[in-house]
């Protein structure tokens, strides 16, 4: 009679152990989604600040989340402002050998203000977390 107290006990807790479990797991992928986008976007910066000469940086953005708004993921996304001598193309080529340039996840755009940002936008080490829902 005594295993079957045990036994019913472990039964019932079962549950709430493998949510526990679930919940664990989900806070390290989010961890793990935020230290990728910060690494994301340090590499970004060192190679803009590598590759281009002049660079005056104005704003260094990121973000971990689903960007899009559609379907259940989460990306990282990286956007840096800042101010330079070169043409688009140049900055384009001068990157290229670290991004590939798609007008969708990767791209540069200049302002109407005269500066340029740079978007960089990759899925997420644990793309299907909860962050993304």
């Amino acid at each position: 009679m005594k295993w079957l107290k045990k036994s019913v006990v472990v039964i019932l807790s079962l549950p709430v152990i493998l949510v526990i479990i679930w919940g664990m797991y989900e806070i390290f992928g989010m961890c793990i989604n935020h230290i990728a986008t910060r690494e994301q976007t340090n590499t970004l910066k060192r190679n803009l600040e590598n590759e281009i000469s002049d660079i005056e940086l104005l704003s260094v953005y990121s973000e971990t989340r689903n960007t899009s708004g559609t379907g259940n993921h989460v990306d990282c996304l990286s956007s840096i402002t800042f101010l330079t001598k070169m043409a688009e193309s140049e900055i384009e080529d001068r990157m290229s050998k670290y991004y590939v340039f798609d007008e969708w996840s990767c791209y540069v755009h200049k302002t109407d203000d005269g500066d340029y940002t740079i978007y960089l936008n990759t899925p997420a080490p644990f793309a299907d977390n909860i962050e993304g829902h």
